[in-house]
């Protein structure tokens, strides 16, 4: 009499495996570290193989010749940036993000353009038919071509997929599915593991782009095991403000394109639009100067991008002062605070700060920190910056201003909206200067304080 998949338990600290579950790990001692795994067949288990299927072969690096498959665009200019210029025949995608944010619209979106030019499949584990059928009325998607699958069982998916031999499919979402091999309830750790990796090994074997929607935990990171991130090419994240129309679309990891790559659509009544000059939105057309108020010139990915960056300075009721900052990092602006009063005079240790980037922007690079101590002095002596100036530049603790990364492209980007004047380190003037715009060149935090007396 056969028997069903064996299962096992393997240890997540040191990889050891139990016939059972067990409160402790028999090999390394750690507590609550077994983890339910399928066992693999003993035939499955001796055959070898690599990612892209086949049979292992050894190969000197310089025989191996570079695959150049054309990419299939989506049909959304933004979704093509962040991918890196469109779809790679057998990637991965993951995409999460809040729920209600728009991730399952713009999937239909994209699909409902493919469909037009390749065979696609839209595998829902979440809603029936009828729900798919009634947003994709109302996003005015014509469904003739797309053909859609209602089901949470792996085995069953792969195996209609195989049939169907789309070019494009869609998984909403991971943490419903399921396999067969596993007895545990589908969203465990164990079954988003097992049911990710078989879905990727019929991509890579089938060429067959697949996109996964994820899950996503109140801290915003994606929901399940961190080894799933690892298994895909790429990830990106969808993000939005509460009450904001616009979203942003982030690649946090890929392969095929640069990492940190941004995307901005516009949620509206028929769906998601691509926003094609997103720095428009980012900077506020005040009626006149405003105190606190700086530009920005940042860089996501491979684009500049110009975002209003605010502050506001005000007298403390507290023993402790606020140090508050949306968009950027807190700690740093309080190291930026102590830079300003060690180099430059300006003591806030009565006074509450507190900084915004305009949008629902996120900045992480370092170009961000002269900009944000012009607006919060701006703010603390009441005195509107120029209405025309932009600013980059690194702050360093000896109170240096250090250069970043494509100077010029930044330069290039600012005076293309209208700014006639540009506070930027030494390192990044360029040779030749850009027309239209005068350039002011900084070494130290005081220089730049002195530019604008």
């Amino acid at each position: 009499m056969s028997r069903g998949p064996k299962t096992l338990y393997a240890c997540t600290a040191c990889g050891g495996q139990s016939s059972k579950w067990v409160g402790q790990c028999p090999d390394c001692g750690a507590w609550n570290t077994l983890q339910e795994a399928a066992a693999p067949p003993a035939a499955a288990g001796r055959r070898g193989g690599y990612a892209g299927g086949g049979e292992a072969v050894v190969r000197t690096l310089a025989t191996i010749g570079a695959s150049e498959d054309e990419r299939l665009s989506t049909g959304l200019d933004e979704l093509d940036r962040v991918l890196g210029g469109g779809l790679v025949a057998g990637s991965v995608v993951l995409i999460g993000g809040d729920p209600g944010i728009g991730k399952s619209t713009l999937l239909l979106q994209t699909l409902a353009a493919l469909a037009e030019r390749a065979p696609v499949l839209y595998v829902s584990g979440e809603e029936s038919g009828e729900q798919i059928g009634l947003r994709a009325r109302r996003l005015g998607v014509s469904g003739e071509r797309l053909r859609v699958l209602t089901e949470t069982a792996v085995e069953r998916i792969l195996a209609l997929a195989a049939a169907e031999a789309p070019r494009v499919m869609v998984v909403d979402s991971i943490q419903t599915l399921y396999t067969e091999l596993l007895q545990s309830a589908p969203g465990s750790v164990a079954q988003v593991r097992e049911s990710a990796a078989q879905l990727v090994r019929h991509a890579k074997r089938a060429r067959t782009a697949v996109f996964l929607v994820g899950h996503v935990t109140k801290e915003g990171a994606l929901a399940g095991p961190r080894v799933l991130e690892h298994m895909v090419d790429t990830v990106l994240y969808f993000e939005g403000e509460v009450g904001s129309q616009f979203r942003l679309i982030r690649a946090v990891k890929n392969r095929f394109g640069a990492a940190n790559e941004l995307g901005v659509f516009a949620m509206t009544d028929r769906g998601l639009r691509p926003v094609g000059n997103p720095s428009a939105i980012f900077l506020s057309r005040h009626d006149g100067e405003v105190a606190g108020s700086g530009i920005l010139v940042t860089r996501e990915g491979t684009r500049p991008l110009l975002v209003e960056v605010q502050a506001l300075v005000d007298q403390s009721a507290l023993g402790n002062p606020r140090r508050v900052a949306l968009g950027l990092e807190q700690n740093r602006l309080a190291m930026l605070l102590a830079v300003l009063h060690r180099h430059a005079g300006v003591a806030m240790a009565d006074q509450d700060v507190y900084v915004n980037v305009v949008g629902g922007v996120r900045v992480t690079e370092t170009a961000a920190d002269l900009p944000t101590l012009l607006a919060v002095l701006s703010s603390f002596r009441d005195r509107p910056l120029p209405r025309d100036l932009v600013a980059f530049g690194e702050v360093g603790l000896a109170g240096e201003v250090r250069p970043v990364p494509n100077g010029p492209e930044r330069l290039r980007e600012a005076a293309k909206h209208g700014f006639r004047r540009a506070l930027v380190p030494h390192g990044n003037v360029p040779r030749g200067g850009v027309e239209g715009m005068e350039v002011v060149a900084v070494r130290r935090l005081a220089e730049a304080l002195d530019a604008l007396a």
